[in-house]
C-alpha cells in the first residue's frame, strides 16, 4: 500500500532521516506490531507505534481501566474508567492516527490462544508478567 499525500505530510519530519526515508515509512505502513499489555509500558509503546505510522497495531489486554491506572497509563482517561483497556486504547489511538488499522483482543494472552493471536503480526511487543517464550 502506498502512502497518501496526507500521510506523507504527517510523517515528513521522520522521513527526512536518511535511515528511514520514503521506503522506510512505507515499510512501517506495511508492518504490524502486537502490543501485549496496555498498562504503564504498553500504553506509551502503543501510542508511539501508532504515531509513527505502523500499518496494523494489535492490542491485547483483558483488564478494565481503573482510576488508579491514570497517572501512568496515559492513553486512558477518567471517561474510560470501567471500559476494557483494549477498547479505551483503540479509541485513543484512532483519534491520534486514523491511518492505523487497530485490532483488539479483550482476552488474557495465554498458552491456549497465543499462537492464534500472534500469527498475523510481524513483531510482538510484550509488557505482561508472563514471558512470551513460556507461551510460544
Amino acid at each position: 500500500m502506498s502512502l497518501s499525500n496526507q500521510e506523507i505530510s504527517r510523517y515528513s519530519r521522520q522521513m527526512i532521516l536518511p535511515e528511514l526515508g520514503m521506503k522506510g515509512q512505507q515499510n512501517l505502513k506495511n508492518g504490524s506490531v502486537l502490543v501485549v499489555g496496555l498498562g504503564g509500558l504498553g500504553s506509551p509503546a502503543s501510542m508511539f507505534l501508532a504515531a509513527s505510522g505502523i500499518g496494523k497495531l494489535g492490542l491485547v489486554d483483558y483488564d478494565v481501566v481503573e482510576i488508579s491506572n491514570l497517572h501512568r497509563q496515559v492513553i486512558h482517561g477518567e471517561k474510560t474508567v470501567g471500559v476494557p483497556k483494549a477498547e479505551s486504547a483503540k479509541t485513543f489511538l484512532e483519534n491520534l492516527n486514523p491511518h492505523v488499522n487497530i485490532e483488539v483482543f479483550k482476552e488474557p494472552f495465554t498458552t491456549a490462544n497465543a499462537l492464534e493471536i500472534v500469527k498475523n503480526f510481524d513483531v510482538i511487543w510484550t509488557a505482561q508478567t508472563m514471558q512470551l517464550p513460556d507461551i510460544c
